[in-house]
């Protein structure tokens, strides 16, 4: 089981969340012990969104959710690269990934 740190950075390690198998990173988000938790559990994404103060499960209203297939550790044991096969876009926007736009704002392709 991996061990994780979630005395730093306010209770809330940060998450890449990647394709597994195109490799793209979809998303960047938090997750505190009880996302962790339901992670574990379920095997689909849930975060702490820090913006509304509450738990989420990333696809509950869109349908997009992520199924994990795996989960690495950064050696500071605070940050997470989830692997997902994901079942629609990441980005609220509709956009596959929240990194559609490059530094000057113009959107990428896909």
């Amino acid at each position: 089981m991996i061990a994780l740190d979630f005395k730093k950075g306010d209770g809330l390690v940060t998450a890449v969340v990647q394709d597994a198998n195109t490799k793209q990173v979809l998303m960047v988000a938090y997750l505190n012990e009880e996302a962790w938790q339901k992670t574990n559990e379920t095997g689909e994404t849930w975060f702490w969104s820090r913006s509304r103060q509450e738990l989420w499960h990333k696809g509950e209203t869109s349908g997009n959710t992520q199924q994990v297939q795996s989960i690495a550790v950064d050696c500071d044991e605070d940050c997470l690269l989830i692997n997902v096969i994901p079942a629609g876009p990441a980005c609220h926007t509709g956009h596959t990934s929240c990194f559609y736009r490059d530094k000057e704002g113009v959107e990428l392709n896909g």
